[in-house]
């Protein structure tokens, strides 16, 4: 079982900064590939980032690529999220995933766990 608990989601302006970040429980956090997903009200969840277990691959959609950067520390079980240049379409509660396995996926139904979700606002 894993846990993932997100932080550092709040309110910034347009243009603005964000750095999310994602703590993992257990022991085997290098070798799972994470994932951040987001959900505007009234929307479905979208993917936004993917990172590969060794953190060799990473992918982004068209929306976030060159804003958005994803990385991780497995020395610290944690996945951040840097998000930059940011659009009021960014508001959304971003959630952390992780998946079983060492490949990378931009699909909600190949993760496995999931946070609790961090809420971003943008302002214009």
């Amino acid at each position: 079982q894993v846990q993932l608990v997100e932080s550092g989601g709040g309110l910034v302006q347009t243009g603005g900064s964000l750095r999310l970040s994602c703590a993992a429980s257990g022991r085997t956090f290098s070798n799972y590939a994470m994932g951040w997903f987001r959900q505007a009200p009234g929307k479905e969840r979208e993917f936004v980032a993917a990172i590969s277990a060794r953190a060799l691959l990473s992918r982004y959609p068209g929306s976030v690529k060159g804003r958005f950067t994803i990385s991780r520390d497995n020395a610290k079980n944690t996945v951040y999220l840097q998000m930059n240049s940011m659009k009021p379409e960014d508001t959304a509660v971003y959630y952390c995933a992780a998946r079983t396995d060492t490949a990378l996926s931009d699909l909600r139904y190949e993760y496995d766990y999931w946070g609790q979700g961090t809420q971003v606002t943008v302002s214009s």
